[in-house]
């Protein structure tokens, strides 16, 4: 039996949705009865709060597969919870003690690390972007967005955590997915307005400070998407990534940046 934990979220309601088109029989773990209900997808699922071991322990009995896309440092209690024998895919957020309990546990199976994901139904990334960028005349980027970045589209982490969950891990392991090649977060922004239909924009280099400052109006000031000074911060870091890994392990190569902002910016019906 496969569970599924996290299947009313972003990216488990993704993989729910692809394990249904393929016939793949799944259980869905969720803490929000309401929630996964309100996706119409025509599964029962056990209700289960990642706090409550008793609780989980009960929702993963049977499991002969554990995905969760729930955050990284959840780790140690769904491993704790999960039989013995189960094998464990993660869908990992960044936080390096879930993946450590994961690799020190010798379950076999594999902890993803994705990076910024984009085109997920609800996402806020690249939405968010466009949003506020429909607001401003010019591009206030530190460093004059010379950091790289890597995104990959939701449909490659549902392909990743799908191929992941067949492969014959023997043991645990830990790998980074992530788009097809890294780009400077300025020609990100203009793939993005390009896809959104907004005109280009000017950047505009200004300091780390000065841009974290300006970031807290974005809390006051209506019809601006807030920024956080975290995302400001980000902003100054490379984030480029091997994937060959992913592609010779999993089987698959990510698709373009300008595909996968072509699908997240196309009217729903046409998806």
């Amino acid at each position: 039996m496969i569970a599924l934990i996290g299947a009313s979220g972003r990216s488990g309601a993704a993989l729910a949705r692809a394990l249904l088109a393929e016939d793949t029989p799944f259980t869905p773990v969720v803490r929000d009865a309401a929630k996964w209900a309100a996706l119409g997808l025509p599964v029962a699922a056990r209700i289960a709060d990642l706090g409550d071991a008793a609780a989980l322990s009960a929702a993963l009995a049977g499991a002969s597969l554990v995905i969760s896309t729930a955050h990284a440092r959840h780790a140690p209690a769904i491993l704790a919870a999960a039989p013995a024998d189960a094998r464990f895919v993660g869908h990992g957020d960044g936080v390096r003690a879930g993946e450590a309990t994961f690799l020190a546990s010798g379950r076999a199976g594999v902890m993803l690390h994705p990076t910024m994901v984009y085109g997920a139904q609800g996402e806020d990334n690249v939405q968010r972007l466009a949003a506020l960028m429909r607001r401003l005349p010019f591009a206030p980027l530190p460093q004059g967005g010379r950091a790289l970045v890597q995104p990959i589209h939701q449909s490659d982490v549902t392909r990743a955590l799908l191929a992941a969950a067949r492969h014959p891990w023997v043991g645990p392991e830990a790998m980074v997915i992530a788009g097809p090649e890294p780009v400077p977060y300025r020609d990100f922004l203009a793939e993005v307005l390009r896809a959104a239909g907004i005109g280009p924009r000017t950047v505009l280099p200004l300091p780390l400070g000065l841009l974290r400052g300006l970031a807290w109006f974005t809390r006051i000031i209506p019809g601006l998407p807030p920024i956080g000074a975290d995302e400001i911060r980000r902003l100054t870091e490379d984030k480029a990534f091997d994937i060959a890994p992913m592609q010779s392990i999993l089987g698959f190569s990510p698709i373009p940046l300008e595909q996968g902002l072509a699908l997240t910016f196309a009217p729903r019906a046409e998806k």
